[in-house]
Protein backbone atom coordinates (compact mmCIF):
# COMPACT_ATOMS: atom_id res chain seq x y z
CA UNK A 1 0.00 0.00 0.00
CA UNK A 2 2.31 2.69 -1.27
CA UNK A 3 -0.18 4.95 -3.06
CA UNK A 4 -0.47 8.50 -1.71
CA UNK A 5 -3.52 8.97 0.50
CA UNK A 6 -4.16 5.26 0.97
CA UNK A 7 -5.62 3.58 2.88
CA UNK A 8 -8.56 5.98 2.95
CA UNK A 9 -11.88 5.94 4.80
CA UNK A 10 -14.91 7.13 2.84
CA UNK A 11 -18.31 7.66 4.40
CA UNK A 12 -21.04 5.23 3.30
CA UNK A 13 -23.89 6.70 5.32
CA UNK A 14 -24.67 6.69 9.03
CA UNK A 15 -24.06 2.95 9.26
CA UNK A 16 -21.10 2.35 7.00
CA UNK A 17 -17.54 3.16 5.97
CA UNK A 18 -15.79 2.26 2.75
CA UNK A 19 -12.15 1.37 3.34
CA UNK A 20 -10.13 2.02 0.18
CA UNK A 21 -6.85 0.14 0.28
CA UNK A 22 -5.79 0.27 -3.38
CA UNK A 23 -6.47 2.07 -6.66
CA UNK A 24 -5.44 -0.74 -9.03
CA UNK A 25 -6.53 -4.37 -9.34
CA UNK A 26 -3.83 -6.85 -8.36
CA UNK A 27 -3.98 -10.38 -6.98
CA UNK A 28 -1.82 -9.38 -4.00
CA UNK A 29 -4.64 -7.08 -2.85
CA UNK A 30 -6.50 -10.12 -1.57
CA UNK A 31 -3.91 -10.76 1.14
CA UNK A 32 -4.55 -7.32 2.63
CA UNK A 33 -8.33 -7.44 2.14
CA UNK A 34 -8.53 -10.87 3.79
CA UNK A 35 -6.58 -9.57 6.78
CA UNK A 36 -8.75 -6.45 7.02
CA UNK A 37 -11.91 -8.56 6.88
CA UNK A 38 -10.75 -10.81 9.73
CA UNK A 39 -9.55 -7.90 11.85
CA UNK A 40 -12.83 -6.01 11.39
CA UNK A 41 -14.82 -9.07 12.46
CA UNK A 42 -12.77 -9.25 15.66
CA UNK A 43 -12.84 -5.51 16.35
CA UNK A 44 -16.55 -4.83 15.73
CA UNK A 45 -17.96 -8.03 17.24
CA UNK A 46 -21.74 -7.85 17.71
CA UNK A 47 -21.80 -4.33 16.29
CA UNK A 48 -20.91 -5.60 12.82
CA UNK A 49 -23.70 -5.95 10.26
CA UNK A 50 -21.82 -6.89 7.08
CA UNK A 51 -18.47 -6.84 5.28
CA UNK A 52 -18.39 -6.58 1.48
CA UNK A 53 -14.90 -6.96 -0.02
CA UNK A 54 -14.14 -5.91 -3.59
CA UNK A 55 -11.07 -5.58 -5.83
CA UNK A 56 -9.64 -2.62 -3.92
CA UNK A 57 -12.07 -1.84 -1.09
CA UNK A 58 -13.94 -3.22 1.89
CA UNK A 59 -17.40 -1.91 2.75
CA UNK A 60 -18.02 -2.10 6.50
CA UNK A 61 -21.59 -1.73 7.74
CA UNK A 62 -22.40 -1.64 11.46
CA UNK A 63 -25.31 -1.23 13.84
CA UNK A 64 -25.67 2.54 14.52
CA UNK A 65 -27.66 1.74 17.67
CA UNK A 66 -24.58 0.06 19.15
CA UNK A 67 -21.79 2.36 17.95
CA UNK A 68 -21.69 5.78 16.32
CA UNK A 69 -20.19 6.52 12.95
CA UNK A 70 -17.32 8.37 14.66
CA UNK A 71 -16.59 5.39 16.93
CA UNK A 72 -16.62 3.05 13.94
CA UNK A 73 -14.20 5.32 12.09
CA UNK A 74 -11.86 5.40 15.08
CA UNK A 75 -12.01 1.61 15.32
CA UNK A 76 -11.18 1.21 11.64
CA UNK A 77 -8.25 3.63 11.94
CA UNK A 78 -6.84 1.52 14.78
CA UNK A 79 -7.29 -1.68 12.75
CA UNK A 80 -5.56 -0.15 9.72
CA UNK A 81 -2.63 1.05 11.83
CA UNK A 82 -1.82 -2.57 12.75
CA UNK A 83 -2.81 -4.24 9.49
CA UNK A 84 -0.48 -6.86 7.99
CA UNK A 85 -1.26 -9.11 4.98
CA UNK A 86 -2.86 -12.49 5.66
CA UNK A 87 -0.41 -14.84 3.93
CA UNK A 88 -2.35 -17.95 5.02
CA UNK A 89 -5.93 -16.78 4.47
CA UNK A 90 -5.13 -15.59 0.97
CA UNK A 91 -4.96 -19.07 -0.55
CA UNK A 92 -8.68 -19.82 -0.82
CA UNK A 93 -10.39 -23.01 -1.96
CA UNK A 94 -9.73 -24.30 -5.48
CA UNK A 95 -12.79 -24.96 -7.67
CA UNK A 96 -12.64 -26.71 -11.02
CA UNK A 97 -15.63 -25.64 -13.10
CA UNK A 98 -16.39 -27.90 -16.06
CA UNK A 99 -17.18 -25.71 -19.07
CA UNK A 100 -18.45 -26.47 -22.55
CA UNK A 101 -16.90 -23.90 -24.88
CA UNK A 102 -19.06 -23.73 -28.00
CA UNK A 103 -20.49 -20.94 -30.20
CA UNK A 104 -24.00 -22.24 -29.55
CA UNK A 105 -23.89 -21.50 -25.82
CA UNK A 106 -21.02 -19.03 -26.13
CA UNK A 107 -22.07 -16.93 -29.12
CA UNK A 108 -19.26 -14.40 -28.63
CA UNK A 109 -16.53 -17.05 -28.77
CA UNK A 110 -15.77 -16.57 -32.47
CA UNK A 111 -15.80 -12.77 -32.21
CA UNK A 112 -13.46 -12.86 -29.20
CA UNK A 113 -11.09 -15.02 -31.25
CA UNK A 114 -11.17 -12.48 -34.09
CA UNK A 115 -10.59 -9.54 -31.73
CA UNK A 116 -7.69 -11.38 -30.09
CA UNK A 117 -6.25 -12.50 -33.44
CA UNK A 118 -6.39 -16.10 -32.22
CA UNK A 119 -8.10 -19.31 -33.22
CA UNK A 120 -11.14 -20.47 -31.26
CA UNK A 121 -9.10 -23.39 -29.91
CA UNK A 122 -6.41 -21.00 -28.69
CA UNK A 123 -9.02 -18.85 -26.94
CA UNK A 124 -10.33 -21.95 -25.15
CA UNK A 125 -6.85 -23.12 -24.20
CA UNK A 126 -5.84 -19.69 -22.92
CA UNK A 127 -8.99 -19.16 -20.88
CA UNK A 128 -8.97 -22.66 -19.36
CA UNK A 129 -5.22 -22.63 -18.68
CA UNK A 130 -5.37 -19.69 -16.27
CA UNK A 131 -6.16 -20.01 -12.57
CA UNK A 132 -8.37 -17.13 -11.44
CA UNK A 133 -9.00 -15.52 -8.07
CA UNK A 134 -12.42 -14.43 -6.85
CA UNK A 135 -12.07 -10.72 -6.08
CA UNK A 136 -15.68 -9.83 -5.33
CA UNK A 137 -19.28 -11.05 -5.26
CA UNK A 138 -22.11 -8.89 -6.53
CA UNK A 139 -24.36 -7.82 -9.44
CA UNK A 140 -26.59 -10.87 -8.88
CA UNK A 141 -26.68 -13.64 -6.22
CA UNK A 142 -23.56 -15.78 -6.48
CA UNK A 143 -21.99 -13.75 -9.30
CA UNK A 144 -18.21 -13.86 -8.75
CA UNK A 145 -15.88 -11.33 -10.36
CA UNK A 146 -12.67 -13.19 -11.20
CA UNK A 147 -9.31 -12.22 -12.60
CA UNK A 148 -6.91 -11.51 -13.89
CA UNK A 149 -7.60 -12.56 -17.47
CA UNK A 150 -4.67 -13.15 -19.80
CA UNK A 151 -3.97 -9.89 -21.65
CA UNK A 152 -4.38 -11.62 -25.02
CA UNK A 153 -8.09 -12.17 -24.24
CA UNK A 154 -8.84 -8.69 -22.96
CA UNK A 155 -11.88 -7.32 -24.78
CA UNK A 156 -14.52 -4.66 -24.02
CA UNK A 157 -18.02 -5.30 -22.76
CA UNK A 158 -20.80 -5.42 -25.31
CA UNK A 159 -22.00 -2.00 -26.44
CA UNK A 160 -25.59 -3.26 -25.99
CA UNK A 161 -26.13 -5.74 -23.11
CA UNK A 162 -28.23 -8.82 -23.73
CA UNK A 163 -31.66 -8.65 -22.07
CA UNK A 164 -31.31 -12.32 -21.10
CA UNK A 165 -28.13 -14.27 -20.36
CA UNK A 166 -28.72 -17.98 -19.61
CA UNK A 167 -27.67 -19.34 -16.22
CA UNK A 168 -24.23 -20.94 -16.27
CA UNK A 169 -22.93 -18.74 -19.09
CA UNK A 170 -19.14 -18.31 -18.85
CA UNK A 171 -18.06 -14.85 -19.94
CA UNK A 172 -15.22 -12.36 -20.13
CA UNK A 173 -14.96 -8.55 -20.09
CA UNK A 174 -11.86 -6.42 -19.72
CA UNK A 175 -9.46 -8.27 -17.44
CA UNK A 176 -12.27 -10.19 -15.75
CA UNK A 177 -14.08 -13.48 -16.19
CA UNK A 178 -17.24 -14.84 -14.57
CA UNK A 179 -20.05 -17.36 -14.81
CA UNK A 180 -23.65 -16.16 -14.56
CA UNK A 181 -25.36 -18.03 -11.66
CA UNK A 182 -28.92 -17.15 -12.71
CA UNK A 183 -30.76 -15.83 -15.77
CA UNK A 184 -30.14 -12.09 -15.90
CA UNK A 185 -29.37 -9.26 -18.32
CA UNK A 186 -25.65 -8.90 -19.00
CA UNK A 187 -23.08 -7.19 -21.16
CA UNK A 188 -20.14 -9.57 -20.96
CA UNK A 189 -18.86 -11.68 -23.86
CA UNK A 190 -20.24 -15.24 -23.66
CA UNK A 191 -17.72 -17.95 -24.56
CA UNK A 192 -19.19 -21.10 -23.00
CA UNK A 193 -21.46 -22.56 -20.34
CA UNK A 194 -21.17 -24.60 -17.16
CA UNK A 195 -23.64 -26.91 -15.45
CA UNK A 196 -22.23 -26.04 -12.01
CA UNK A 197 -24.75 -24.72 -9.48
CA UNK A 198 -23.13 -21.41 -8.63
CA UNK A 199 -26.00 -20.24 -6.43
CA UNK A 200 -28.11 -22.58 -4.32
CA UNK A 201 -30.51 -21.47 -1.58
CA UNK A 202 -30.03 -24.84 0.13
CA UNK A 203 -26.24 -24.41 0.32
CA UNK A 204 -24.63 -22.90 3.40
CA UNK A 205 -23.70 -19.39 2.30
CA UNK A 206 -25.71 -19.86 -0.94
CA UNK A 207 -22.78 -19.05 -3.25
CA UNK A 208 -20.42 -21.78 -4.48
CA UNK A 209 -17.59 -19.26 -4.75
CA UNK A 210 -16.25 -16.96 -2.04
CA UNK A 211 -13.90 -14.00 -2.14
CA UNK A 212 -10.33 -15.29 -2.19
CA UNK A 213 -11.21 -18.65 -3.77
CA UNK A 214 -9.31 -19.92 -6.81
CA UNK A 215 -11.09 -21.08 -9.97
CA UNK A 216 -10.00 -23.06 -12.99
CA UNK A 217 -12.37 -23.56 -15.93
CA UNK A 218 -11.97 -27.09 -17.31
CA UNK A 219 -12.92 -27.65 -20.95
CA UNK A 220 -15.37 -30.55 -21.48
CA UNK A 221 -17.27 -31.84 -24.51
CA UNK A 222 -21.01 -31.60 -25.08
CA UNK A 223 -21.65 -35.17 -23.93
CA UNK A 224 -20.01 -34.53 -20.56
CA UNK A 225 -21.78 -31.19 -20.23
CA UNK A 226 -25.18 -32.78 -20.86
CA UNK A 227 -24.47 -35.66 -18.46
CA UNK A 228 -23.81 -33.08 -15.74
CA UNK A 229 -27.22 -31.52 -16.37
CA UNK A 230 -26.11 -28.70 -18.64
CA UNK A 231 -28.63 -26.77 -20.72
CA UNK A 232 -27.67 -26.80 -24.42
CA UNK A 233 -30.28 -24.21 -25.47
CA UNK A 234 -28.44 -21.69 -27.70
CA UNK A 235 -27.88 -18.17 -26.38
CA UNK A 236 -28.95 -15.11 -28.35
CA UNK A 237 -26.18 -13.45 -30.41
CA UNK A 238 -24.97 -10.03 -29.38
CA UNK A 239 -26.15 -6.86 -31.12
CA UNK A 240 -22.61 -6.50 -32.50
CA UNK A 241 -23.02 -9.79 -34.36
CA UNK A 242 -26.48 -8.97 -35.65
CA UNK A 243 -25.21 -5.82 -37.31
CA UNK A 244 -22.50 -7.64 -39.29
Amino acid sequence: MTHTGLPRLESAGIDGWMVRLFETIEENNLLWLAALTHDCEAAFGDSLIDLVPSYTTLLVTFDPLRISSWEARKMLSEVLAKLVPDEVGGEGELHEIATWYDPGVGPDLTRVAELSDMSVDDVIKTHSFQEYRVFALGFSPGFAFMGLLDESLTCPRLSTPRPRVPAGSVAIAGQQTAAYPVVTPGGWNLIGRTAARLFDRNRDGFSLLKVGDRVRFVSVDRHTFENEGGDTTPAEPAQEERRT
